[in-house]
């Protein structure tokens, strides 16, 4: 008699499913130790055999299957890839070394010609000259009495395709696309007609998400209604959004429906339009919105804009340390409110303290229709001076109302009128003046690279002037002319140029204020001196300042390993009051830079020709050169 055991059941269950499990595990290893296979390729070399090979890569054998019964599948993978370079009627031999090695003996026959080629555009886009040119860079209406080529076909192809999406033909089809294939005559008929249809028109921009004001938003479009469509202009829009700052991320598109897409085939692929005489007639002509997977098509001409922002944040704070020789140690506040209203004003305050300098820069700005582009602005600042190398000490507090334009060649230009109170002390001189100063400036940068240009260039052009004729305390005329470019030589050599030209023009010096008179010296213009020692001096030996500036650099380095770069550089230069200088302070050194995620690291060590009481300098720096 047996008796109910309920442990014992239990057991059994345990043992059955740890059983169960053991077998899944070994059939799961056993299914998944797959090889991918390495082809010996006979009878054909070069782009054939490697376009075989390719092929085979995603075919993998498990490690208990029969491995001849591959062998119907690896014939037809190397059929396939030799129909792209014109084989239909290869002999094929296969024979497996083992799972992992494969040899294949290619007898690729005779090659299918071209008897004849038809391309043609029909449509608007018969008269679109991006349409021609792509006619005329291809070489598939040359290909008649030629081997046929798949390739030519498909990149012809997909490029009318592209420039349709791209410029606004939405309708358009292919009324013959076809490569027809007739095996038993070596022969091969090629046909491409594209109908474009009607080009589309920009139509209304929807906007959602936005705390800008929306009329405001649309007039950002370099665009406008029923103009011709370009996608170019869509992603100019969507740069123009981004570049006004106010958005955390940005969506601009046109209202069409999803396109597929599906993932190439390894290798050279036979062309999906390619068909061999006896296959289904249907299928030779394709229309274009079948290649694009289109749901539905449009049923106006006009093709409507969809923006979709989300806002950035209102208040961003940012905090930083900095050293360098010219002003030490240095820490720096900004508070930014990329937009305060709907209208997309934003104010920009900046804190930078250091032991010589202390300056608080503040600006307030108010977009125009394209806010990345021009703008009126309100700038403010504090300036606390207090420097004994240089003899200068000052207070300055100023506020300018200006408008500034962006052009498309790079260069900004402002026009500004600046009101400016200095309490300074410049040597032997003290004075508090007021002045109203209008100014002009231009300023282009170019770069390959923001962080570590390898080319690039920046352009300063200053002029401003005052006149007791409108209130202010002095009378000058002054002018900057600033230029520093890179350049170099192969990927491990690099130049970097500097020059400053500066001049004033004014019958009472006295009365220019510090911030406004020229000095050099220091990391960024002479090195081997202090910084902006090196001026005019009184009957004392004290810095006055000068009416005049002229400043030149020459550096040259090289890459030593990954992120360290070598320099050797001469600099020279001086500020005079009398047209030309009397002499030029001229220093000569090497230096070290380490690329660091924040832009270079400087590390110079300048020799003073002309200084007896400085025979060595160092000076260090950090940030980007432009």
């Amino acid at each position: 008699m047996r008796f109910f055991d309920p442990d014992r059941m239990i057991a059994s269950k345990s043992v059955r499913r740890l059983l169960l499990l053991t077998l899944l595990m070994i059939g799961t290893g056993q299914a998944s130790a797959v090889f991918a296979i390495e082809a010996d390729v006979n009878g054909v070399r070069g782009e054939l055999a490697t376009n075989i090979r390719n092929y085979l890569q995603t075919l993998d054998i498990p490690e208990n299957s029969e491995t001849q019964s591959y062998g119907a599948e690896v014939t037809q993978r190397v059929k396939d890839a030799l129909k792209p370079y014109g084989y239909y009627e290869p002999e094929i031999s296969v024979s497996f070394r083992n799972r992992e090695q494969v040899v294949i003996d290619v007898d690729r026959g005779k090659p299918v010609r071209v008897r004849s080629v038809v391309v043609r555009i029909e449509g608007e886009a018969d008269s679109d000259e991006p349409f021609q040119q792509a006619l005329k860079a291809s070489p598939l209406e040359e290909m008649e009495g030629k081997r046929l080529l798949h390739t030519p076909y498909d990149t012809l192809k997909a490029r009318l395709t592209a420039l349709a999406l791209e410029r606004g033909y939405f309708d358009a089809r292919y009324r013959q696309s076809r490569i027809e294939v007739h095996p038993w005559e070596h022969a091969a008929y090629i046909s491409l007609v594209f109908e474009s249809g009607e080009r589309y028109r920009f139509g209304d921009v929807f906007v959602t998400g936005s705390q800008i004001r929306e009329e405001r938003l649309r007039k950002m479009a370099p665009f406008d209604p029923d103009d011709r469509y370009l996608a170019t202009d869509v992603a100019l829009y969507s740069q123009r959004l981004g570049d006004a700052g106010w958005f955390r991320s940005i969506s601009v598109r046109p209202r069409l429906d999803e396109r597929s897409r599906q993932n190439p085939s390894p290798g050279v692929a036979s062309s999906p339009d390619a068909r061999v005489e006896g296959e289904d007639p249907d299928s030779r002509v394709r229309n274009f919105q079948d290649d694009l997977a289109a749901q539905e098509r449009p049923q106006r001409a006009t093709v409507p804009i969809d923006v979709s922002v989300t806002p950035e944040d209102r208040h961003k704070f940012e905090t930083g340390i900095g050293y360098s020789t010219d002003v030490g140690p240095r820490v720096n506040f900004g508070w930014n409110m990329p937009w305060l209203n709907d209208q997309g004003h934003s104010l920009n305050n900046d804190l930078t303290l250091s032991g010589p300098e202390q300056t608080l820069v503040g600006e307030y700005n108010v977009p125009l229709d394209n806010p990345a582009r021009d703008n009126y602005y309100m700038r403010y600042g504090f300036k606390n001076t207090d420097r004994s190398e240089s003899d200068t000490r000052s207070f300055e507090s100023s506020v300018s109302f200006g408008r500034e334009w962006r052009f498309e060649n790079d260069w900004i230009q402002n026009a500004y009128l600046r009101t400016t109170y200095e309490d300074f002390t410049q040597g032997d001189e003290e004075d508090k003046v007021v002045l109203f100063i209008p100014g002009m400036s231009w300023t282009r940068t170019r770069t390959d690279n923001t962080r570590f240009p390898m080319w690039g260039d920046r352009q300063d052009i200053l002029i401003e002037g005052s006149s007791d004729v409108w209130g202010s305390d002095a009378n000058f005329l002054r002018t900057r002319l600033n230029s520093q470019w890179v350049r170099s030589l192969g990927a491990n050599n690099r130049f970097v140029g500097r020059a400053t030209v500066g001049a004033t023009s004014t019958d009472n010096f006295s009365q220019v204020p510090p911030s406004l008179r020229f000095f050099t010296g220091g990391d960024s213009s002479v090195r081997g001196y202090e910084y902006e020692t090196i001026a005019p001096e009184n009957s004392n030996g004290k810095l006055q300042g000068g009416k005049h500036l002229l400043v030149g650099s020459l550096e040259y380095q090289r890459q030593v390993a990954n992120n360290w770069w070598g320099a050797t550089f001469v600099d020279t230069g001086n500020a005079f009051n009398e047209w030309w200088p009397d002499e030029l302070k001229t220093s000569a050194g090497v230096g070290v830079r380490w690329i660091s995620p924040v832009g270079p690291v400087r590390l110079d060590i300048a020799h003073p020709f002309d200084s007896e009481e400085d025979s060595w300098r160092l000076h260090f720096g950090i940030g980007p050169e432009f």
